[in-house]
Order: structure tokens, then sequence, then C-alpha cells
């Protein structure tokens, strides 16, 4: 969908852009399929804040999304509206099935209202279709991918993104992520064809801090704005340096760039071909 830009009639708007909504179908939501979402600003199960910068934000509906569609293999659905869903960026789809039932899918690229989709472990090689990786020709783009058999869509569902399907080894399909990270999952895992619509998702500008208070975000505060017991940068007159001959730390002290933070032990490395960031080579 295309952007658009706004008059500058005030310096919040000169900047801004919007997303087009002229390609959706429906401005309310299908009932049957959404309930409440309450708030829970970044806070743990213990009221604490465990996410710094969330609260606010206008209220949502959420939208219950179908991301596994096992259970409807074999029965074929249409495409009956295109929608804006305010808990995702990329846009999702209506699907009516031939047995009536309504179900919310993410909506691909080129995929238009009356279209037919299939779930199945082996179906045709089309747009919105879903079915195991063994049975996808290699080099396909491929989106809503499981990480595990029968769990439902986990990985790339985000506007825009698609995998690239590598090859196959032995019982593992090779899946190039959108990071660039090539990894092993297992060819039994189901993904659905295409490549996720709203694409140009990444080009909007938000234009002014009111709208990123609409969307649940609080401001964010320097460091080095602190006092010394709130942040490992805080103190000192005014704007000063932080001071850290190791370099920038988060506030609970530990280095905060240039350092993995991924656990060595976790089991899924080991399924990892080539990392999104390639090591340097000594000279």
């Amino acid at each position: 969908m295309p952007i658009k830009k706004c008059k500058p009639t005030s310096p919040g708007r000169r900047q801004m852009t919007i997303a087009d909504f002229s390609g959706l179908t429906r401005k309310k939501p299908e009932k049957s399929l959404t309930k409440g979402k309450k708030r829970v600003s970044g806070r743990d199960s213990a009221g604490r804040v465990s996410i710094r910068r969330r609260g606010g934000g206008h209220k949502r509906r959420y939208r219950d999304i179908d991301f596994h569609r096992a259970d409807k293999a074999g029965v074929p659905g249409v495409i009956s509206a295109l929608e804006y869903d305010p808990n995702r960026s990329v846009r999702i789809a209506l699907v009516q099935y031939r047995d009536g039932e309504k179900r919310y899918i993410l909506a691909p690229e080129q995929l238009a209202v009356g279209d037919t989709v299939i779930c199945a472990d082996r179906t045709k090689v089309r747009t919105g279709n879903r079915m195991q990786m063994q049975n996808i020709p290699v080099g396909y783009k491929i989106y809503n991918i499981e990480s595990q058999s029968g769990k439902g869509g986990q990985m790339v569902r985000s506007a825009g993104t698609s995998a690239t399907l590598m090859g196959f080894d032995g019982m593992y399909a090779i899946v190039q992520l959108p990071s660039g990270e090539v990894r092993k999952i297992r060819k039994e895992c189901a993904a659905s064809i295409g490549t996720l619509g709203n694409a140009e998702h990444n080009l909007v500008v938000i234009g002014k801090a009111g709208r990123m208070r609409w969307l649940g975000r609080r401001p964010k505060v320097l460091g080095k704005s602190m006092n010394a017991v709130d942040h490992p940068h805080g103190g000192g007159e005014g704007h000063s340096p932080i001071g850290l001959k190791k370099g920038p730390r988060t506030p609970w002290g530990k280095p905060a760039l240039g350092v993995k933070t991924r656990h060595r032990k976790k089991p899924s490395t080991k399924l990892i071909v080539r990392r999104r960031i390639r090591k340097r080579k000594k000279k």
C-alpha cells in the first residue's frame, strides 16, 4: 500500500506520513473473532516494570489470528475481506471456509478478495497456501514458519518480510531468515507461500511525540540525565560524559553495545548454519 504525506499545517505534520488504507475492504473487525486486550504497560506478574517506556496508548481489540490452520487441512477458503490490525504491522485477511467457519490469517502480497487459499500437507504452490516445507520447491519465498511441527507459525510474521527456502539436509530444511541468518528447521514444519504485505510500513514517519504515545510508547530519557543512583551514566554537572572506560552500560551495569546477548547453551544454537552477524577474520 502507498504512503501518504501530510500537508504541513503544523510542525508535527510537516514530516509526518501515514499509510494509505484504501486497499482495505472493512473498517470494523469480525465480532466473533475479536476479544478484549488488557494493557499490561510493561509490567510483569508481580506488577513491577520489566519493560521500560511502555504505557498509555489507544484502546485495542485483539483479533484472533489462525497461525496454525492445520485443523482446516483440505478445506478451501475464500478471502472475503482485507483488514487493518492495530496489534501487528501486517494486514490481515478474513477467510470464509467452505464449512461456514470464518478465521483471520496474515495477508501476503498479491492476495485479493475472492482468492482461494488452502492448507494441506501437500497442495498447489500458490500465494497464501500453506503446506509442509518438504513439499515446497527450493528457492520459494515463505512466511509464518513453524519452529516445531504442529505448534503454529512463530517466525517471519512482520510486514514486508519473507524467508527463502535454500534446500534440504536430511531431515531438515535450510531456511534463510529475513535477518540473514541461515537455520535448519524440521522439514515436516509448515510454512505459507509468499511475502507478507504492507511492505511500506518501515517508511512511515511518526512525525510527533504524541503519535508515539497513541501507540503506547513513553518518552526515553538519557542515562546521563539521571542521578547516579538511577543509572551508571548518571551524576555529574549537567550533561557530563558517562565516564566509563569500558563503554556504555545498561541501567543494571552490564555492557550495552557490541556485546552478544544470546545464551551459548541454548539448544537451538546447533541448528544455526550461518549467524546473522558474521565474524570478521583477523588480518
